[in-house]
């Protein structure tokens, strides 16, 4: 191991091995990616199996995004032979004249201002091309072809095996415990010792609000407590992925499910985004039993069949700025470190956000479009900014 590189990637999830990957195709052996865990571990959010991408979303910022998104883990399948995008379709459904239904809006207008096709569907439409679906008949539905599936535990497996084939080191029980910053780079103190680096890259997730305190920045990141559990539902074949979407339910609750995939079971949650914040050194990990029980009442409701027996429940972290956007940027006041948090939902975003990483690290500027995704935006520094953690919607916490 060497204790001197070009950049350091400190983090090997979805964001970190990505950064990673695209970093060492220009710089080689100039790359470490520091993971704390070991690899392939269950804490962090990237190591699940499955993880949705589409490019239907809410908002232009994102959608400008989403082709970028699928373009680069195409490179990244093409380079490994390993596939990690599974197309299924993805359904948006709502009920029209309630917030649900403004967020179907948004997410119309969105797509259409970057041409990305999709169809409207009624209720009835919705449940004659997929009968699994019973819903109430004044809802509606967006539908777009190529949402789906992205492994997520098999792409950060991919980028950190092709990030080292490019020469980078990758060091796993590596966690950091300081980080400082000097008139010629920085110096990472790890649990496998001490790291010198030009600059550094931060793709820390949950533990983001920890790492920018050490550096005298205060951001009203906001750590929710999610779960995703799994049902092992007898109805194996009505719930393929060859014949069924992902789904993504807009009412009084965000709800959202999955095809059986990656285990004998279909998989849904609910989002908690209202739920009190939690501690990353305190935070027991363990999954709440009411709220998987309303998934799975919720999910029978309108998808006889989709559930049975809780196969697994497993909790993670959703680490959200107000405004639920994207930070990717330069770290204010601190010119060689490099930033992004994914706000609980950039898994399919992983790989271009690597990119977009590797490009602002080595020459501070990058051809995505990501203005809005600043680290100066009111959303963080404007102390009255009033929270709305939905995306598309309003979910205010105080």
């Amino acid at each position: 191991m060497r204790d001197e590189y070009r950049v350091a990637v400190i983090g090997g999830g979805g964001l970190g091995s990505g950064a990673a990957y695209w970093l060492s195709r220009t710089i080689g052996e100039g790359v470490v990616c520091l993971e704390q865990y070991a690899l392939g571990h269950e804490l962090g959010a990237s190591e699940d199996h499955s993880r949705i991408i589409r490019l239907a979303y809410h908002a232009e910022r994102y959608t400008a995004l989403a082709k970028s998104a699928y373009e680069a883990w195409d490179v990244i399948e093409e380079q490994a032979g390993v596939p990690l995008v599974r197309r299924t379709g993805s359904v948006d459904i709502a009920r029209p004249g309630t917030d649900g239904g403004a967020i179907l809006e948004a997410f119309a207008r969105a797509m259409s201002a970057n041409e990305i096709a999709f169809e409207h569907l009624d209720a009835a439409e919705l449940m004659a091309r997929w009968p699994q679906f019973q819903v109430p008949d004044d809802h509606r539905a967006l539908y777009q072809a190529d949402g789906g599936i992205l492994d997520i535990r098999r792409a950060c497996a991919v980028h950190l095996s092709l990030a080292r084939a490019h020469g980078a080191t990758v060091l796993p029980h590596a966690g950091m415990r300081a980080i400082r910053i000097t008139d010629h780079g920085v110096e990472i103190d790890t649990a496998a010792g001490t790291i010198g680096a030009e600059r550094a890259v931060l793709c820390t997730g949950a533990w983001t609000p920890t790492i920018l305190r050490g550096l005298g920045i205060e951001w009203p990141i906001r750590l929710t407590r999610e779960q995703v559990t799994y049902f092992a539902t007898t109805q194996l074949a009505r719930f393929a992925p060859d014949r069924f979407p992902i789904w993504l339910w807009h009412g009084e609750h965000e709800y959202y499910g999955f095809p059986v995939y990656g285990e004998v079971a279909t998989k849904a949650a609910r989002e908690n985004l209202s739920g009190p914040q939690i501690d990353m050194a305190t935070w027991d990990r363990v999954p709440d039993a009411e709220q998987a029980a309303d998934v799975a009442r919720f999910c029978e409701s309108i998808l006889p069949g989709f559930t049975g027996p809780q196969l697994r429940t497993r909790a993670c972290v959703y680490d959200m700025p107000p405004d639920r956007d994207f930070i990717i940027d330069r770290v204010p006041g601190h010119p060689r470190l490099t930033m992004a948090l994914g706000a609980g939902h950039a898994a399919k975003f992983a790989s271009v956000i690597g990119r977009i990483l590797s490009e602002l690290a080595l020459t501070g500027t990058t051809r995505y479009p990501i203005e809005p995704f600043r680290a100066d935006r009111p959303a963080l520094t404007d102390p009255g900014y009033s929270g709305a953690y939905r995306l598309g919607g309003e979910v205010v916490v105080a």
